[in-house]
């Protein structure tokens, strides 16, 4: 069994999963995602009245780290840029990582490795 190769998550490109919309909602971003996969469980599951779609409201800080997910940034350009946003507070890289982390954990994002 070969080795996995190990990444540096500052090196990896965050990219937004196709299955989240965004709307911007005031100074911050709420993202919305179905609560089903399928349409046919959407219509015959959701009690009527709710919402057919999880909504995710993001923080100040979180929709700045939102805003610069594009796909062609690295994690490690995404905390370059935002060093004033979050006043160079001690830290706060390991808090973007994290935050990163959890957003591809629930499945918001994709972390993808560059091609060389």
């Amino acid at each position: 069994m070969a080795a996995r190769e190990k990444i540096n998550l500052l090196e990896v490109i965050p990219c937004r999963s196709e299955h989240i919309t965004a709307e911007r909602e005031g100074e911050t971003i709420v993202l919305s995602f179905p609560r089903f996969k399928y349409p046919w469980m959407q219509r015959f599951l959701v009690p009527k009245g709710m919402s057919k779609e999880h909504h995710v409201h993001l923080e100040e800080h979180g929709t700045a780290v939102w805003e610069l997910i594009d796909g062609k940034r690295t994690v490690r350009e995404i905390i370059e840029e935002l060093a004033d946003h979050f006043q160079n507070e001690a830290g706060y890289e390991s808090r973007i990582s994290a935050f990163l982390y959890q957003m591809q954990k629930d499945g918001f994002i994709k972390l993808m490795t560059p091609v060389v």
